[in-house]
């Protein structure tokens, strides 16, 4: 069994790519074997996924950006529809959004970041784990909203960007919590908001974005998906085997250690998540003029 994950080693797919794996290989009686595929915000492995028979034995931890925001901005091409091209099976993990920086840079909260990047245009840095990634949207739609302009780096996954803001390369990134933990606890990353509609557990008391920016809330997920063509059969199979998975005391131990949410249901549920953020996300990118760099 091939579980296809579209971003390198020590980032939040990554980590939950794993875990998922690890979870899954008793309950469906096989080694589910994680197979990264780098690169193009995840769409190497989108499109490997997409040319795999439909026979059940390759599956695709999608992320929302890739379901719903790269295929609507403008800039950006795409090697496959995903709506038409994948299966989706179940919703996986919900992550929360956060705003990081590093040690060093000149503000310690949103009101200061804004500030200061009023009185300096294009000094500060913000990265992100690709092109029309929700790391990418999350920057664009803050930059939009305060009214500044930041340079955007684009990197090949979160793991290097949150080197290179450790080593005072780049500024800040907005991005999935989990992969910012390790750093947080080590001293080399600095928590300033969350972008979501709630903090998460793991740091009450870090303030909001939408605080002060009322429009901004932004959650990620990571979903499970199939290749084209996946019988009825097949999806329930997973979709069940994800389920089941998920629900283990330990898996949920280890899902809340990690600041990540449970998300596994219903198929039908998870193709209304889809196409609600669809529709969410191409409102926004096009009511914000957000395209790629």
């Amino acid at each position: 069994m091939k579980f296809l994950n579209g971003f390198p080693p020590g980032g939040t797919s990554d980590l939950l790519g794993r875990m998922l794996a690890d979870a899954l290989s008793p309950i469906v009686g096989q080694k589910v074997v994680v197979e990264q595929r780098t690169g193009a915000s995840g769409f190497i492995a989108a499109e490997a996924c997409s040319k795999a028979a439909p026979d059940g034995h390759t599956i695709f931890l999608a992320p929302m950006a890739l379901m719903t925001i790269s295929p609507q901005m403008p800039g950006m091409k795409t090697p496959i529809d995903p709506l038409k091209d994948l299966t989706p099976i179940s919703n996986a993990g919900g992550i929360y959004n956060m705003l990081v920086s590093g040690q060093n840079v000149p503000f310690k909260t949103v009101p200061e970041l804004i500030a200061y990047a009023k009185k300096n245009p294009g000094k500060l840095t913000g990265a992100s784990a690709g092109n029309g990634t929700s790391q990418h949207l999350s920057l664009e739609f803050f930059k939009k909203l305060a009214g500044i302009f930041m340079l955007h780096v684009p990197y090949r996954g979160g793991a290097p960007a949150v080197l290179d803001i450790v080593g005072g390369r780049i500024d800040l990134m907005f991005g999935n919590m989990p992969e910012f933990l390790g750093q947080i606890k080590g001293g080399g990353l600095r928590p300033v908001a969350f972008g979501g509609s709630k903090p998460s557990p793991l740091f009450p008391n870090l303030p909001l974005i939408s605080q002060v920016l009322p429009e901004f809330k932004i959650t990620n997920w990571f979903g499970v998906v199939g290749p084209a063509g996946m019988s009825p059969e097949l999806v329930t199979y997973w979709n069940q085997a994800l389920q089941t998975a998920m629900r283990q005391p330990k898996f949920v131990e280890l899902m809340t250690n990690n600041g990540m949410e449970i998300l596994a249901g219903p198929q039908e549920e998870f193709k209304a998540t889809i196409a609600a953020d669809h529709k969410r996300w191409g409102d926004l990118i096009r009511a914000a003029g957000i395209k790629a760099e």
